[in-house]
């Protein structure tokens, strides 16, 4: 698998925790969605959470908010943590390959993404999860720089800068196509089994 040179890269001007990072992200203007958004969308969750999930980028509810993840796929995403998972999503990290929204949520391009990623790379640095899990295509392959189709390789388990990166389908990919819901399903039980190994 090819490995995306950004993925390698740390940014040691970056402080090393949370809110100072925070604060940096939310007067970010690196790329052109500075322009368009309403709030930055940094990420949320548990601090020192064993899982994390990383989604491709904020919608219209997540602009409003500048919470990830609180519109209908959001919903559902909560719903797949604590209802197959059985742990509280404030136990969680979510967060996004970018950190405002897309137009018309539209993919990040390139340069948008390689503006953002040295933030997400330090939030995982940070908050340190045993597992990752990579919401989607577009998460998945700004993470590894492998653009195996997530129909592929969804519900595999990959090393990851240490850890264990587990791709699934989007949420809002699962609300336009129900019937992939059995296969994120079983993503889940595996994500659910990782947690409990030691």
């Amino acid at each position: 698998m090819d490995q995306l040179p950004l993925e390698t890269q740390e940014s040691p001007s970056l402080p090393d925790n949370l809110e100072s990072l925070k604060e940096i992200v939310s007067t970010c203007h690196l790329c052109d969605l500075a322009k368009s958004r309403k709030n930055v969308v940094f990420g949320e969750g548990d601090p020192q959470a064993r899982l994390m999930f990383v989604g491709e980028g904020p919608g219209a509810t997540e602009d409003e908010t500048g919470r990830p993840f609180v519109g209908r796929a959001g919903q559902l995403l909560t719903k797949m943590i604590e209802s197959v998972l059985q742990i509280p999503r404030s136990k969680v990290y979510i967060a996004n390959i970018v950190k405002c929204r897309p137009p018309n949520n539209r993919v990040p391009t390139p340069q948008e993404a390689e503006s953002c990623l040295p933030y997400l790379l330090k939030q995982i640095e940070i908050v340190d999860p045993k597992i990752i899990v990579a919401l989607g295509a577009t998460s998945y392959r700004w993470l590894t720089g492998d653009k195996t189709p997530i129909s592929r390789i969804r519900g595999h388990k990959l090393p990851f800068k240490g850890r264990i990166l587990v791709p699934t389908f989007h949420p809002s990919y699962l609300l336009r196509n129900p019937s992939k819901k059995r296969e994120a399903y079983q993503d889940l039980l595996l994500i659910k089994e990782l947690l409990w190994e030691e």
